[in-house]
C-alpha cells in the first residue's frame, strides 16, 4: 500500500483491477478530469508505475496491492480506505474470466471467479457505501459484460457471475436512487487488454471485432455516461445493436451462437 499526501484536498475515486487494461484506462481518464485516485490490484503488476503516471497529471494517487479473492483482504482494504479517504467514485472493475470445458476448469478456478466477480464486488460496495453516502453526490460503476445477457457453454460460471453484477447494480440503483449515490453498470464486449486476448479476439471474425473498442475509449465513454446519469451504459451503435439482439433473440439461439464462439476459442488454443 502507499499513502503520501501532497497537500491537495478533495475526494477520491477507487478503482479495482487498476494495473492494466480497462482499469488502467479508467485511472488515466479520471486523472485527465483532475480526479484523485486510489488504485488497487494484485501485487507485482506495476501498480506503482500507474500511480506515478497519474501524479504527472497533477492528481493525488495512492495504491494498494492485494488479492481480492480473499475475504479478509477485502475487509482490510475497505477499512484502510474508510480510515484514510473520502470517496465520491467507486469503480468495481476487477474481474476474472475465460473459456474452459467445465470438467476441466478445476475447483480453484471456479472459486476464484466467484470470489472476485461476485463476492469482492458485493463486499467492497457494501463496506464503502457509508463513505460514499457522506458526499452530496457520488457514483458507483460496476463492470459487467455483454456475456451477462445469455448463458454460454464453455464459459458457464463467468456469464452467471456477470449477470449477478448486472442485477446487483440495477437493484442498488433502485434502492438508493433518492440517497445521492448513483449506480451504473457497464456491459462491454471483448476488450484487447493483452496479446493473448487480442489474438483470441482476432480469430473470432468480424462479428466479434465490431464490438471491440480500445480500453481508453471504453473508459472515456463509460465515465461520460456515468456522470450523465446513465444507469446502463451502452458505448456506441455496435454495443446498442448487440444489446438489442441479445434481448430479442430466443435464449436457445443466442446461447448456441455464443457457445460455439467459446468452443472455437478453446479449440484454437488446443
Amino acid at each position: 500500500m502507499n499513502i503520501t499526501r501532497n497537500g491537495k484536498p478533495g475526494r477520491f475515486a477507487l478503482i479495482t483491477g487498476a494495473s492494466r487494461g480497462l482499469g488502467k484506462a479508467f485511472a488515466f481518464d479520471l486523472a485527465k478530469r483532475q480526479r484523485n485516485v486510489i488504485l488497487v490490484s494484485l501485487p507485482g503488476e506495476g501498480l506503482e508505475q500507474v500511480a506515478e503516471e497519474v501524479r504527472k497529471a497533477g492528481c493525488e494517487a495512492h495504491f494498494y496491492e492485494t488479492d481480492l479473492t480473499v475475504k479478509q483482504n477485502v475487509l482490510d482494504l475497505t477499512a484502510w480506505i474508510n480510515n484514510n479517504f473520502r470517496l465520491d467514485i467507486l469503480i468495481n472493475n476487477a474481474g476474472f474470466g475465460g473459456n474452459k470445458r467445465f470438467l476441466e476448469a478445476g475447483a480453484d478456478y471456479i472459486d476464484k471467479m466467484i470470489e472476485l466477480n461476485v463476492k469482492a464486488t458485493s463486499i467492497i460496495t457494501h463496506q464503502l457505501l457509508p463513505n460514499l453516502l457522506k458526499s452530496k453526490k457520488s457514483y458507483v460503476l460496476n463492470v459487467s459484460s455483454m456475456a451477462a445477457m445469455s448463458p454460454i457453454a464453455y464459459k458457464t460460471v463467468y456469464p452467471a457471475s456477470k449477470a449477478f453484477v448486472h442485477s446487483f447494480t440495477r437493484s442498488l440503483q433502485s434502492e438508493f436512487s433518492d440517497k445521492g449515490v448513483f449506480f451504473s453498470v457497464l456491459n462491454p464486449g471483448p476488450i484487447k487488454t493483452n496479446g493473448d486476448v487480442s489474438s483470441r479476439i482476432d480469430k473470432q471474425g468480424m462479428r466479434t471485432k465490431i464490438l471491440v473498442l480500445p480500453p481508453e475509449e471504453i473508459a472515456r465513454l463509460s465515465i461520460d455516461q456515468l456522470f450523465n446519469g446513465k444507469n446502463v451504459i451502452k458505448l456506441n451503435w455496435a454495443h446498442r445493436f448487440g444489446w438489442f439482439l441479445l434481448h430479442v433473440l430466443p435464449v436457445s439461439v443466442k446461447m448456441s451462437i455464443l457457445s460455439n464462439n467459446a468452443l472455437k476459442e478453446i479449440e484454437n488454443a488446443d
